[in-house]
């Protein structure tokens, strides 16, 4: 039986061309229409872009509190990526402003590049087309808006990196596979790659494939949950309210007992034994 007052946590391979936010919006709807109450709390850990698909943690209720925690577990990607040219998002958002050459890249200067320099602690820069804060607004709508961002450069991990696909010499396209912490920007790496190995370079598609420990094989389809959203027994929010004051009066009852026997501890402390009197 569900609880989404008291708290749930969902995994679901968010679709093509969604936001993040929209998948939650799905979700609260669902839930407080079939809970008929006007107002639930409902968020997600680790945005995915538009353009990405993949591994979408949604919390509901109390669970939201647990946001932090969950969206800094190590993060798996599969991404591919196209050389020789760039777009101002560094990704399919926008159209392609620059081309470069890319003939001279080989499959061994790619895989030594994305050794040598973006595995470890490195340094990055997200795009302008982010949701970093920018004097309290995300960059993402001043950047639409053709205002220069500046953006700090940001510290992070990335534990592994994989040449997973190479099209060249013939195609100037690669796709590699990321496993990396939380706040990595897969299409800044792109665009580093691209400036790496004397070129350009822009993502073309992105997948999470993995969030901690849950990969997304495990992940419902935001159909699929809307459904069992419909369908599966939940508990009222009269009963997760009782539920909840029951949970607070045991809890004080055992902060009372534990009082008790510190006080009671402490009398016995301070009584003589016997032989000193």
């Amino acid at each position: 039986m569900l609880n989404p007052i008291e708290g749930e946590i969902f995994y679901i391979d968010k679709p093509l061309k969604w936001t993040s936010f929209e998948v939650v919006k799905k979700v609260r709807a669902r839930l407080r229409k079939r809970l008929d109450i006007k107002s639930l709390r409902v968020g997600h850990a680790g945005t995915l872009d538009p353009l990405a698909t993949g591994v979408l943690t949604v919390c509901t209720g109390r669970a939201t509190k647990r946001i932090e925690e969950l969206q800094a577990g190590v993060k798996e990607y599969i991404a591919h990526i196209r050389l020789g040219e760039t777009t101002p998002s560094f990704d399919l958002e926008t159209e392609v402003d620059a081309t470069y050459p890319w003939q001279h890249i080989t499959r061994e200067q790619v895989e030594k590049v994305l050794q040598e320099q973006f595995t470890g602690t490195i340094e990055q820069v997200p795009p302008a087309f982010s949701a970093c804060k920018i004097d309290g607004k995300p960059a993402y709508k001043l950047a639409r808006k053709g205002r220069e961002v500046e953006i700090r450069p940001k510290t992070l991990v990335i534990d592994e990196i994989e040449l997973l696909e190479c099209g060249l010499p013939q195609e100037p396209t690669i796709a590699i596979r990321v496993l990396c912490s939380k706040g990595t920007y897969i299409r800044a790496l792109a665009r580093d790659i691209g400036e790496a190995l004397d070129s350009g370079a822009h993502l073309t598609a992105l997948r999470r494939t993995r969030i901690g420990d849950i990969t997304v094989d495990q992940c419902m389809t935001v159909e699929n949950l809307l459904n069992m959203l419909e369908t599966e027994d939940m508990v009222s929010p009269d009963r997760a309210e009782q539920e909840r004051l029951e949970r607070e009066r045991e809890k004080n009852r055992a902060m009372a007992r534990a009082r008790k026997a510190e006080t009671q501890a402490r009398q016995r402390a301070r009584k003589p034994r016997q032989s000193q009197l």
